[in-house]
């Protein structure tokens, strides 16, 4: 009974380890990276970007086709800054910047049109 407990409780602490180890891994520049994981990463942050701009947008209510525009530089930007001076990592062994730019474009400008759309809809109608 005693056995199963410890290791329940090395197992949590484990967990917790790898967590802890994954978040670092956000932002260490050494850290070892392949495709898919830095793809999903780029992704992610493209889409809360896209959430808080979209969000964001509807609230103040901006209106006019430059906003969109504005929105993919800001996102392009932090994902770029993100590679290129955070992970500081050799985009040519991803693909080069266009592969690591694109990831996740498209899902994100979907995500901002539909939470700027239904919040400018519903706060200002």
């Amino acid at each position: 009974m005693k056995d199963k407990k410890s290791v329940k409780l090395n197992h949590q602490h484990q967990n917790g380890h790898l967590s802890t180890s994954k978040l670092t891994k956000l932002l260490d520049p050494e850290a070892s990276w392949d495709k898919d994981q830095l793809g999903d990463v780029l992704h992610w942050i493209r889409q809360a970007v896209a959430l808080v701009c979209g969000l964001l947008w509807g609230a103040i209510p901006f209106v006019g086709g430059m906003w969109i525009i504005v929105f993919l530089a800001i996102s392009t930007g932090i994902v770029y800054g993100y590679y290129a001076m955070i992970l500081k990592i050799d985009e040519e062994e991803f693909g080069g910047h266009g592969a690591l730019l694109q990831e996740g474009l498209f899902a994100s400008l979907t995500l901002f049109l539909l939470g700027w759309i239904l919040v400018y809809s519903l706060v200002h109608f």
